[in-house]
């Protein structure tokens, strides 16, 4: 990513997004594992809860599932950043490995899984819309503030939510896949651990 026709379109898209200030700094922070790890910790603890308390067959699954994907994430990132071995910006101290973004594709991860554990426990439309949205937000907020601040170029931002997209779709297939599977199961008149016989 040090060569090649979009480079200088992103490096110009780059000197026109930054301007280094509070709020830019702040929104990058959301992408830190420090903020977005423990938001997903919260949220699979309590999906785990739920589903496990309402009798869910395999009720763990898809908060260890989640959790797997977030420790995917730097398994898969820090290769890409040696293989690619990217400099900075010019708002950063010279280095290299910056594409694609780390922060943004922990934000990426961290907030969609925990939006998709979210969703089928939400019983409203407004609610499940709403969730939605502030998962677009957040994720949007971390890109605009990398960028805005100077800590990645564009494209690392938009590399980090092409993955994100992929690893949140593998998901969201084979926890649709499995939970359907289970519920067919129940509906069919297989009993479960936790409601005995039929």
């Amino acid at each position: 990513m040090t060569d090649g026709p979009l480079v200088g379109l992103d490096e110009t898209a780059s000197r026109a997004l930054v301007r280094p200030g509070p709020l830019s700094e702040l929104l990058a922070d959301l992408g830190n594992v420090q903020v977005a790890v423990p938001v997903l910790a919260v949220a699979l603890a309590y999906v785990m809860w739920r589903h496990r308390r309402i009798g869910t067959d395999q009720w763990w699954l898809p908060g260890v599932s989640a959790a797997l994907l977030m420790a995917l994430v730097p398994v898969l990132v820090i290769p890409l950043k040696v293989l690619t071995d990217r400099p900075g910006t010019p708002a950063v101290p010279p280095a290299t490995g910056y594409y694609p973004s780390g922060h943004t594709a922990t934000a990426a991860i961290a907030y969609g899984a925990a939006t998709l554990l979210l969703l089928p426990l939400l019983r409203s439309a407004g609610a499940r819309r709403a969730l939605l949205v502030l998962c677009a937000a957040l994720n949007l907020g971390v890109g605009f503030g990398l960028t805005r601040r100077g800590y990645h170029w564009p494209l690392d931002v938009l590399a980090s939510w092409c993955l994100g997209t992929i690893l949140l779709t593998a998901l969201w297939l084979f926890l649709g896949r499995r939970l359907s599977r289970s519920s067919r199961r129940t509906s069919a008149g297989t009993p479960s651990r936790r409601t005995g016989p039929s």
